[in-house]
């Protein structure tokens, strides 16, 4: 049954992220529900999405070849947010991260819920401040970048929805761009977390090994069933998951 609900949940994760995004909420709490701590469980599932990351990267090969020389610095920038978030997590006690937990998900939940909200009000700001797209990392970008890498590396729930609102207000326009760009160093992101945590033998590989298979597998199938079920109701459904989850972690928290 452990195995099942694990495999369950990563499938799960890897249909809506191919939908609407927000499969953290399945894939890590089943994690903590079979028993895995959750320093390990947040390494685990951060592993078990690390192929999704290079494929969403490798997607979008084309938008990005025009970027290279704002890439190399937010690239920098991602890398060494990455490894200090990762760090970050492997020195916080499976007692203090699990305190954190409703915390972390309830922030995550926000994001999410007011996604779309964030999207008209940058697009309403994109219009009042018609600069142009980014080919410079700024200072203010690279460490804007550099903080929610941090976070990436720490957690990761919402670190799209983070990413793309940073890059939005540094100047870019273009969603395709802004979407290519996010893609791209969230991948350098899990890509440095990855290394951190199986270097520091963080990572529970049986579990990770099932949700990757699992993930993939629901990837494909949401994938094929994005037309019929509406983002609008999907995301609907992740929001109400989220906000479940956390306050089922508060209760936990202060039982």
């Amino acid at each position: 049954m452990e195995w099942a609900l694990i495999g369950l949940g990563a499938f799960v994760a890897g249909a809506v992220n191919s939908v609407a995004g927000g499969g953290t909420f399945f894939s890590f709490p089943a994690l903590l529900a079979v028993g895995v701590p959750p320093v390990v469980a947040n390494a685990s599932n951060s592993v078990s999405l690390w192929p999704g990351s290079l494929s969403g990267a490798w997607a979008y090969k084309r938008e990005l070849a025009a970027l290279k020389s704002y890439l190399v610095p937010m690239s920098v920038a991602s890398l060494l947010g990455g490894i200090a978030g990762g760090l970050l997590l492997l020195r916080t006690h499976d007692g203090q991260f699990a305190r954190l937990i409703p915390w972390l998900l309830g922030f995550a939940t926000l994001l999410f819920a007011l996604a779309p909200r964030l999207s008209g009000w940058l697009a309403r700001w994109r219009a009042s401040h018609p600069a142009g797209a980014a080919r410079r990392a700024s200072p203010a970008a690279w460490l804007t970048q550099a903080l929610v890498s941090v976070y990436g590396g720490f957690f990761g729930a919402g670190m799209g929805i983070l990413m793309m609102a940073s890059l939005a207000i540094s100047g870019h326009e273009d969603v395709h761009e802004i979407n290519a760009i996010k893609n791209l160093l969230s991948a350098v992101i899990y890509s440095v977390t990855v290394v951190t945590f199986v270097v520091a033998g963080a990572v529970s590989w049986p579990h990770t090994l099932v949700m990757i298979a699992t993930a993939t597998a629901g990837g494909y199938w949401g994938a094929t069933m994005a037309r019929r079920v509406p983002a609008a109701w999907l995301r609907r459904f992740v929001v109400a998951v989220g906000a479940g989850l956390t306050l089922y972690y508060f209760y936990r928290t202060a039982a």
